[in-house]
Order: structure tokens, then sequence, then C-alpha cells
């Protein structure tokens, strides 16, 4: 590859922007896609049709692109550079809005000048419109252990106000033993290892709490500004809540932010995150009783993350729930897990997610 190109990918991938992919020698590559939906269920229809004006997010070592697929569901990404690429494709079902659409390819080769063509079928699995968005959970860059500026980021992807009113944050990391965090241990339709259990006030299914559609909604550990701490930290004092544990003491309680609740009278810490292996969920909060774990049905969203992908380390959340895993930056580096695209989810975090050199409190 020239210098000149491999300056324009290495510029492209520290940016974390969502641009096209660089051109030079290489970049010559094409993918010819066909985007289908299994119709399974709809007599009236062929087995497979096509999927009109479904996004498509191509990932590769060069950041990522997002396009659309035609009437024909059909999509023509040219001038690509040489590059493994991963390829996701979704949209809302085109008979129900709750349902969303997804499929996805990993692994698509290419060489220089290289043509391919690839057909993803797209199948149906449930959706709020509500997605864990991103996860900062490394610290900033410090040498003294400083991790307390953690956050999660919700984002509704739908079209509709959605409510937060009673849903539940949990960290599902208590089941070391056996099928290991997020798994359903005993295969009774729940995820166990719950280690932390907050909740947004209010009941579920009631209308206080909304988030609007594309709307980012920032949940702090402790919402105040650590910059004032150290520089390269972020303020947070603006978080739309913060996680408050009324059992400890010395936790810290920004009066001007509203606070999730701790569920668990026996945990007296902070709500904290490990810095490179663990499992968030997001649940609707109708399971109240969280010792036999979350059931799978109530789940809304959930991502695991490692710092090493499997199968060097082992993916234990629940493949119902999510086929991927997301990797970390490393520990006490300032950068951050995000998706791809605003609250795009295929149910796949190896796809979704991306690492951006710094978080985004709030916005994308």
């Amino acid at each position: 590859m020239r210098t000149g190109s491999y300056i324009a990918g290495l510029v492209f991938l520290l940016a974390g922007c969502v641009q096209d992919p660089p051109v030079g020698v290489d970049g010559n590559a094409t993918i010819v896609l066909q985007a289908l939906w299994n119709t399974s269920g709809n007599d009236s229809l062929p087995a497979y049709a096509p999927l009109a004006g479904a996004k498509v997010v191509l990932l590769s070592e060069y950041g990522s692109m997002v396009r659309s697929t035609d009437a024909a569901g059909r999509l023509v990404l040219d001038h690509l550079p040489a590059a493994t690429y991963s390829i996701s494709v979704r949209r809302v079902h085109p008979l129900d809005a709750g349902i969303q659409l997804v499929g996805s390819a990993v692994g698509v080769a290419l060489r220089p000048g290289q043509a391919s063509a690839d057909t993803i079928v797209s199948r149906p699995i449930s959706s709020t419109g509500i997605a864990i968005n991103e996860l900062y959970v490394a610290g900033p860059v410090n040498n003294m252990f400083f991790f307390y500026d953690q956050f999660i980021e919700l984002y509704n992807a739908s079209d509709s106000v959605r409510y937060l009113d009673g849903m539940l944050v949990s960290r599902m990391s208590g089941n070391n033993e056996g099928l290991g965090s997020g798994a359903d241990e005993g295969n009774d339709g729940d995820i166990d290892g719950v280690t932390y259990l907050f909740r947004f006030p209010g009941s579920p299914g009631g209308a206080e709490y909304p988030i609007r559609p594309g709307q980012f909604v920032l949940l702090a550990v402790d919402a105040v500004n650590h910059k004032s701490l150290f520089p390269n930290s972020y303020d947070l004092s603006g978080a739309d809540w913060e996680f408050y544990n009324q059992f400890s003491p010395e936790d810290v309680d920004n009066p001007h932010v509203p606070n999730l609740i701790n569920m668990r009278s026996d945990k007296t810490t902070d709500f904290l995150i490990n810095l490179t292996s663990d499992v968030i969920l997001l649940a609707s909060g109708r399971d109240t009783v969280w010792s036999d774990g979350v059931d799978i049905s109530t789940v809304v969203d959930a991502v695991e993350y490692q710092s090493t992908p499997p199968p060097a380390l082992q993916k234990t959340l629940d493949a119902r729930i999510d086929r991927g895993v997301a990797l970390s930056p490393p520990r006490y580096s300032g950068q951050s897990m995000q998706r791809a695209e605003p609250g795009g989810d295929s149910n796949d975090a190896t796809l979704d997610f991306v690492i951006i050199p710094a978080a985004t409190p709030g916005r994308q």
C-alpha cells in the first residue's frame, strides 16, 4: 500500500468516525450485497424476500461505513481497500414495528481488486428500541488506579417515545462457577449471577420517564466533574441519571441528578464495573425476584465485553440475548466501547461495538 494511503487509513481509524474508507492503490475491491429476510409465518410471501431500505454497517480495520439497500434489497460497495470485513444488516420488520430484522456476515476477506457477492438473510428478533449504546469502563489515563468516572449510555433507536420507568440495570458477574457470567445456569429461562441491581423509579409500563427517539441517556456511576481530579477524565455532572447506593454512607449523591436506586441491601459499594471483562444487562423490571436470576423474556439489552475475544476467553452471556462479545480497551486508557451506529443492535456485540479513542458521554 502506498504511504499516503496508509496514513489516510490510520487517521480514519483514530478518528472513530463514520466515513468512507480511504481510496488508494488497493482501494478497488467490491462487495455486491443482497439482503433478504426470512418470511416464515407469512404464507402470502415467498420464503425469502428482498429487504429494501435496510441499514448496512460495514466494519474493518479502517473503521465503519453505513449504507442502505435499494428497493430490491441490493447494495454495491465499491472502492474498498483490501481487508477482512464484518457486515451487519438490519431494519424494522415490514409487518410489525416491534420486531427488528437482523443478519450478519463475519470474515469477508477481500484481496486488492477482488469482487465478492454475498447474500445475508435477516431474521426477526424482538426489540424495544432501547439499546446500551456506549460502555465507558476503562478509566482515564492515570497511574492512580482511578476509574470512578465510569458510565453507561442508553439510546432510543426507535421512531417513538419509550419509557424507562421501573427498568433494571444490572452487572451480571456473580456466577463465576458453572457456565459463567450472564448464563442460564439451570436452563430455566433466566440469566443468573446478579452482582449489582439498580432500578429506575416508577413502575414497568409507566410513562413518567421518557426516552425520546434519537435521545442518548447517560447513567453515571458518580455524576460529578471528574476532570477536577484528573484532567484526562470526563465531566459527568450533567448526567441524566446517577447510580446511588442508599445503603452506603460514603456514596456520592449529586442532588441535581435523579438517582437509580440500589435493589440489594447487601451491597454497600458503588455500582462499579470491571475494567476489562463483564456483562451489563438492562431489563424491563417486570421480574422482581432477582435472587433466582433475571427472566430472559424481560431482558431489553445486554452486552458482554472482554479484553481478549473468544476463543481465548469463553463467551458466557446467553446467545439468545446476544451472540457476540465486544472487545474492551486497555484499562486506564480513556478509551471506550461504542456501537458503530447509534443504537445499532444486531444482537452480535462483536459486530456492533467498536473501540473509540475517547469516551463520548451523551453523544455519538
